[in-house]
């Protein structure tokens, strides 16, 4: 490939996967020609059609390996032979198809099993379950970690956000290089872990320091539907994270939403997270509880799957109407048509066939009133 080998990054994890792929390809792409896929092109069809872009040319191939099953990650590395592997968590996203959270540990440590010994295995140490994967390869293992955890040599030394919800850190690499400051473009705190990930990935591949910092600085969220922010011209902020929902994104989500919100009316429309299996009450009874701990000022639920999240928001806290079930998107497209003011924050957050990120989309368009046009005025 034009004087330089081909090095190929395998991304796994329950959550983070894409918007680490995008901060990785991001960086990459400025040290040579990278392939990485479109979305979240990560199972059986998506990692073959992202392999098949890459040509003689290609210095980086990222791949996202998603799984809902054991064997899965293991057949994707098969395929395309990482040199690095990055693990970013391991939480209960389909833990229902799994049949727990250790087969989910299970299947997603396949990817550092499938690691060559001069391959490198990228781990997040705030995760117990991946934290003990170290043992499952024979790969050089780099960790990270947001918590100063022990053995981390790839951390985030006074992690912070900043008014607009940026995280902004220090971030410190194996090699001991100072002043590599990262200020972020991403909303939500829960994106350090990413951004860490994405950072070790960069310094495994030889990425220097300084070209890590400035473009973990640089970039926004590149797919569509991860906190992206909007501010309507009337003073609505909408927060768009309804790609995918799992119990830890939503329970990150809701803390975003909080830190933003601080002097603002809050919203969250929620719908229901999927896969859960035999857990599904009780984790979407725990986002109810959560809502109202929060102070989050208003709570719209959307849909017949989610019911249990606003029965429980109800029985936990003293709403009256401020906490609404809509059946359907339609319906609390409008109630918040209606109820929306200068000012409000907005998130908008479920799994992807529940199909909140479109109302969100909706919502971010400006408000809807029932005045007539002017006569002979013309559509632009």
């Amino acid at each position: 490939a034009a004087g330089h080998a081909l090095t190929v990054v395998g991304i796994t994890g329950s959550a983070g996967k894409t918007t680490t792929k995008d901060l990785l390809a991001g960086i990459l792409t400025q040290q040579g020609t990278t392939v990485a896929p479109q979305g979240s092109y990560n199972g059986e069809v998506g990692v073959p059609l992202t392999v098949f872009r890459a040509d003689t040319q290609t210095r980086y191939l990222v791949i996202e390996m998603g799984a809902t099953g054991i064997g899965h990650i293991r057949y994707l590395a098969d395929m395309v032979k990482p040199d690095i592997g990055v693990v970013l968590g391991i939480g209960t996203a389909h833990a229902g198809e799994f049949g727990g959270v250790e087969n989910i540990a299970q299947a997603k440590g396949e990817l550092l099993e499938s690691l060559a010994a001069n391959g490198t295995a990228v781990i997040n140490l705030d995760d117990d379950r991946v934290a003990a994967m170290r043992s499952r390869t024979g790969a050089a293992v780099l960790g990270f970690s947001a918590e100063e955890r022990s053995g981390a040599t790839v951390r985030a030394v006074n992690p912070d956000t900043n008014a607009q919800g940026n995280p902004e850190f220090e971030l410190v690499l194996p090699d001991g290089e100072t002043g590599l400051h990262v200020n972020s473009r991403l909303i939500g705190a829960h994106h350090i872990g990413n951004l860490l990930a994405a950072a070790a990935a960069a310094w495994a591949a030889g990425v220097p320091g300084t070209d890590i910092a400035a473009s973990l600085s640089t970039q926004s969220a590149a797919s569509r539907w991860r906190m992206e922010r909007t501010e309507r011209a009337d003073g609505v902020t909408i927060i768009n994270d309804a790609y995918n929902a799992n119990p830890e994104s939503m329970r990150a989500a809701l803390r975003t939403l909080a830190d933003l919100g601080r002097g603002r009316r809050t919203w969250a429309v929620l719908g229901a997270m999927l896969e859960l299996g035999p857990d599904s009450i009780r984790e979407h009874t725990a986002v109810g509880t959560q809502v109202v701990r929060l102070n989050i000022s208003r709570l719209v639920v959307v849909g017949r799957e989610a019911r249990a999240l606003y029965v429980s928001a109800v029985q936990e806290g003293s709403w009256g109407d401020e906490c609404v079930f809509a059946e359907t998107a339609d319906d609390a497209y409008a109630l918040l048509n209606a109820e929306l003011e200068p000012g409000d924050l907005v998130l908008f957050k479920s799994s992807n066939s529940v199909g909140l990120r479109h109302l969100g989309d909706r919502i971010a368009l400006p408000p809807q009133t029932t005045e007539p046009a002017d006569e002979g005025s013309e559509l632009l």
